[in-house]
């Protein structure tokens, strides 16, 4: 690119100030309620009793990798990383949320929700290692450059971002070789079987075959097409918009997915411009008095630069090999890593392979091996008769991970093995994650674990029986962790 060319592209953006104003403000939303979320949550997933203590993995990493450690596990707790500092962090980015929503500090607002999440994703381990996270540390990261006015240049971030969401989650689907993708199959499966469906994927569910194979062709079509048109001229732009924004409300109505396809649908607004939404935004959401263009100077433009390059150099690697199937070179892979610890450049694969059936695993204790206890999840399936829940945009860490665990998948056998171990020792905190504990003051001796294969019932069953559910009992597997001494 000629000096012309960057010199434009690190140009004023007149046209995308009202855009990049209520970006902020949904943005401050999205944060508030990724917040919340965590902070009746992050005691229990990684608090010194938690399913997987963050104390005890900074002691190990200090202890093997010395000042390195920071860079290996980059987190704030590393000053002070007590179980009040994780509730603090959560509350805190509350906080900061709100400042953000009324503009009050903007700028010192974007820097400390970036490295109150980025920490509490560091310190979550895999109970925040989704790509809704590493999308809100990338989003929150550009956002910072959004202070005082947009360039060019971080308006093509957003749009790169994503592009890349869509498409990589497109491809991703094919380069999974997943036979439903392939046979326009899979949305005969996902509403039954994605991790926390609610009541909506009940009626979706009950769709004609013709019409869900419509439907998984045009998501598809979504993530491999439409994803072209951000770059192309206003026009094109605002279908990709237009086609975005209806497949993220579809989702929305039929998935419990956090809040996704919430910060999804706000990157889309960079889609938009001015002139659109002066037409269409109440006047409450219009700024009083015209953006304030910042003064002329070298360092912002000299740091979008250098975040564009930064982000460049690890996101076009990774989508090549996406495609290709092509491996980086070692350095390349190493840098890689070590930029996307700090939840920048990640890549995106979102639901590439789809299970066909749904095995839910219920626990359940016991004092004397006889006289068995259920426990009791807020929002996994259970009990048939209860409808399944609607909880956009919160997102429950433990109910999400245990999808996985029948699977024998390691994030989830990993969770299963050390909650049941938390549980038989009577930890208070992962007590609080469930429904209901039915041995909190007396942790049980024995544990064990029943497996159910659940399938929605059809209109007509429901009809008779008013059941969400038709369950089929698999088998039960003892579990007997050591008690503490």
């Amino acid at each position: 690119m000629n000096t012309n060319g960057v010199r434009t592209l690190l140009e004023h953006a007149p046209e995308q100030q009202l855009t990049s104003r209520l970006f902020l403000k949904t943005l401050a939303l999205i944060y508030f309620a990724a917040f919340y979320s965590l902070s009746g949550q992050i005691v229990g997933l990684a608090g010194s009793d938690g399913i997987l203590p963050f104390d005890a993995l900074m002691a190990r990493a200090g202890e093997h990798l010395g000042a390195d450690a920071w860079l290996q596990l980059p987190s704030l707790f590393w000053f002070y990383g007590s179980d009040r500092a994780l509730q603090y962090a959560a509350w805190l980015g509350c906080l900061f949320s709100v400042t953000l929503l009324l503009g009050i500090r903007p700028l010192l607002s974007l820097l400390a929700l970036f490295l109150l999440y980025l920490s509490l994703a560091t310190a979550g381990q895999i109970f925040l290692n989704f790509q809704w996270d590493y999308l809100l540390l990338e989003a929150g990261f550009l956002a910072i450059f959004l202070h005082r006015g947009a360039n060019r240049l971080t308006i093509l971030l957003f749009h790169w971002l994503l592009f890349r969401l869509r498409f990589m989650s497109g491809v991703a689907k094919l380069a999974s070789g997943d036979p439903s993708w392939r046979d326009l199959s899979a949305l005969r499966h996902y509403f039954e079987t994605q991790p926390l469906p609610h009541v909506g994927a009940w009626y979706a569910h009950q769709l004609p075959e013709l019409l869900l194979q419509a439907g998984t062709a045009f998501a598809l079509f979504s993530e491999l097409v439409v994803p072209f048109f951000i770059f192309l001229p206003r026009r094109m732009r605002l279908s990709a918009a237009a086609i975005t924004l209806f497949m993220q409300l579809c989702i929305i109505a039929t998935s419990n997915h956090n809040f996704f396809n919430l910060l999804t649908i706000a990157l889309c607004l960079f889609l938009l411009d001015d002139r659109l939404l002066e037409r269409w935004l109440p006047a409450w959401l219009r700024p009083a008095t015209p953006a304030r263009r910042e003064a002329t100077g070298r360092l912002k433009p000299a740091l979008t630069l250098s975040v564009a390059l930064l982000i460049l150099s690890v996101s076009l690697p990774l989508m090549f090999t996406m495609v290709t199937g092509i491996q980086p070179h070692r350095t390349i892979a190493v840098w890689s890593d070590a930029v996307r610890r700090f939840g920048i450049g990640n890549a995106y694969h979102v639901f590439p392979t789809m299970q066909t059936e749904r095995i839910e695993l219920l626990i359940e204790g016991s004092r004397d091996g006889s006289d068995w206890q259920p426990y009791r999840f807020r929002w996994r399936p259970d009990d048939p008769a209860r409808p399944p829940a609607f909880i956009v945009p919160h997102q429950p860490r433990l109910d999400w991970l245990l999808w996985f665990a029948p699977t024998q998948a390691p994030p989830g056998t990993i969770v299963l093995d050390r909650l049941l171990h938390r549980l038989v020792t009577g930890s208070e905190p992962v007590s609080a994650l469930l429904e209901h504990d039915p041995f909190s003051a007396d942790p049980p001796r024995y544990i064990r674990i029943l497996a159910y294969r659940y399938r929605f019932t059809s209109a007509q069953e429901r009809a008779a029986s008013g059941a969400w559910w038709q369950r089929e009992f698999i088998g039960h597997f003892p579990y007997i962790p050591p008690r503490r001494p």
